[in-house]
């Protein structure tokens, strides 16, 4: 940490350009002052830049898309004037290329970007700040944070310049930052600014809707660059801007590092990102539900549905309960409330602040992950009835957090739907949980096999699709 007469503190950065306005001392109306110190006028972020700007890197993607010809092509007439280059009318391919941005973490390699940077990537180059370039692997890749792990392998023996994480938690409205990346592919570039907001979660950028907010310029081509703090540690992987031309209009939005930390955790452990499960469902408390349960202001979620062998019912969690923390860090959405839990290591307890019946308590849960009950049982669908071509599986709370299902937790869900399939004539998405069979409750994946095995003139389906309950009559 850089001490108070240190030329990088953030505290004395303040002060001397409070003075060189004219506000330094006890009143506006003070006289300006000049510097007076050489220290003072060369007070620069230049130290810090030379300290992190080394960790962060430039990424290059390519990937092969196979382009369909018109068949148009194919006709004499139009063959006269483009000639005979695809006389079979087999699909042309086409490179597509992409850059962004990356953060290494660890001296062997390990790099952090946006997952969006590096989806579906058939080569990805990463370009150091001396200008060496090494072929990337993917490691791990999170699409509901939108972050992946890449690995770079340096010369033997040689230790990279990497950033070690910062606690986001410990962020302020109004803490000066930089942000590094390589925007519009024009090289490293930094910009500098403060923290503009916390906890934003209405972005829509992942399925961990909880963002640090800065008026750093971001522009495209900064995505999975770093967001540093004033100790030069990381504090956020940047991730979107808000922008109606392309470039930057100062909001920019980066995933705090208590997020990054999890999924990183994840490969250092050497297994599969596994989230800890609450079992609840909520809503924000507005105004009018804070008035009619007799809050002071709306703050906090409303409890919706607990799952009856969720942590959340075992802690003793009830439906009407309002969640306004979890081990004093507060709670203001469900959004909120699903970055906290699934930031927490797994193992120990929890502690939720909760207001019942208009006074405040205390309970303690424990930090699991969700269990595979029932078992999934996967299975794909076929014959002559109407769900042929979809695949099904049982759910339950480990099935609905890989797959990001929201709603009650049981049933039979649809995987997937196979294309010009029965099932995909009839309609049914990805996500539908089948309900019933001609009036009859589908329990379990074997049930529905049965239910579906009878020869009938015509079926009855109903599914759920969000809130929505949905029925189609089909001809056998």
């Amino acid at each position: 940490m850089p001490s108070m007469m240190s030329p990088l503190h953030p505290l004395r950065l303040i002060l001397v350009v409070a003075a060189l306005l004219g506000f330094a001392g006890t009143g506006l109306a003070q006289q300006r002052t000049l510097p007076d110190s050489r220290q003072q006028i060369s007070l620069s972020f230049a130290p810090l830049v030379k300290q992190t700007a080394p960790a962060v890197v430039n990424i290059y993607t390519r990937r092969v898309v196979q382009q369909r010809v018109s068949p148009l092509f194919d006709d004499p007439f139009f063959q006269r004037f483009f000639g005979q280059s695809n006389p079979l009318g087999m699909p042309r391919e086409r490179v597509e290329r992409s850059l962004g941005s990356g953060v290494l973490v660890a001296a062997d390699g390990l790099i952090v970007t946006n997952d969006h940077v590096v989806k579906d990537s058939d080569q990805i180059t990463v370009v150091l700040a001396d200008r060496r370039e090494f072929e990337a692997k993917v490691v791990s890749t999170d699409s509901k944070t939108d972050l992946a792990i890449l690995r770079i392998t340096p010369p033997r023996g040689e230790k990279l310049p990497f950033l070690a994480l910062h606690d986001s938690d410990e962020l302020e409205v109004g803490d000066l930052v930089l942000a590094i990346g390589n925007p519009f592919g024009v090289g490293q570039t930094v910009t500098s600014g403060i923290v503009s907001a916390l906890a934003r979660t209405a972005v829509g950028v992942s399925d961990f809707n909880f963002f640090i907010q800065t008026d750093a310029a971001i522009n495209p081509g900064n995505s999975g660059g770093a967001l540093v703090s004033m100790d030069g540690r990381l504090v956020g992987i940047n991730s979107a801007i808000y922008s109606r031309s392309g470039g930057s209009l100062g909001i920019g939005f980066a995933i705090p590092s208590n997020m990054v930390r999890t999924v990183i955790d994840a490969v250092a452990g050497g297994g599969k990102l596994v989230r800890p499960w609450l079992g609840v469902d909520g809503q924000t408390v507005t105004a009018d539900i804070a008035s009619s349960l007799g809050l002071s202001r709306p703050a906090g979620v409303l409890v919706n549905a607990v799952d009856p062998k969720s942590p959340a019912a075992i802690a003793g969690l009830r439906v009407g309960d309002v969640i306004t923390s979890i081990n004093e860090r507060a709670v203001d959405d469900p959004e909120a409330l699903k970055f906290r839990v699934a930031t927490m290591p797994l193992g120990g307890n929890a502690a939720l602040s909760v207001i019942r019946g208009g006074k405040p308590r205390q309970i303690t849960f424990q930090v699991t992950p969700p269990p595979e009950d029932p078992p999934r049982d996967v299975t794909q669908l076929s014959g002559r009835q109407p769900l042929a071509g979809a695949t099904v599986a049982n759910l339950s709370p480990a099935l609905a957090e890989e797959i990001g299902f929201t709603g009650p937790g049981q049933g039979v869900v649809i995987l997937e739907v196979a294309r010009n399939s029965p099932a995909a004539r009839v309609g049914v998405q990805s996500g539908d949980v089948v309900l019933r069979i001609d009036e009859r409750e589908v329990g379990s994946t074997s049930q529905l096999t049965r239910l579906l095995s009878r020869t009938q003139s015509a079926w009855k389906v109903t599914v759920r699709r969000g809130d929505q309950v949905l029925t189609s009559t089909v001809a056998g």
